[in-house]
């Protein structure tokens, strides 16, 4: 059971990593694409561009984790409402084909916080 939460952990950290760090350099570049999509949300270019170096602040942060531990749990905190924030948009404004990336982001934030034995949420 071990291993299959070990496999279960870096398939989804990678998946992540995968996810946010496209995100966030396609807007910070100025993707045609993505500023298209973030226009169509209300984003101008400030805001997209904004947006992308929050998202890339933790994508390092994330990185960094792998060298130092204590740093992937606080990439992925802060990325989270990042994560929540896409799925929110995306719903509300019908954008379907992008909703599931957003929605896996947040499943795997939970999974990946869940999974991590140095984080615990004491209630």
């Amino acid at each position: 059971m071990e291993l299959v939460s070990k496999i279960i952990y870096w398939a989804c950290y990678a998946y992540y990593l995968y996810v946010f760090g496209y995100a966030s350099l396609f807007k910070i570049f100025q993707k045609e694409s993505m500023v298209k999509s973030m226009q169509s949300l209300g984003f101008n270019t400030t805001w997209t561009m904004l947006i992308g170096a929050a998202e890339f602040i933790g994508v390092i942060l994330i990185v960094v984790g792998l060298i130092k531990p204590q740093f992937r749990n606080l990439g992925i905190l802060f990325l989270f409402p990042f994560a929540i924030g896409a799925l929110t948009t995306h719903m509300a404004h019908g954008e379907y084909n992008h909703y599931y990336n957003s929605l896996i982001m947040c499943v795997f934030s939970v999974i990946l916080l869940t999974l991590d034995k140095n984080f615990k949420i004491i209630i």
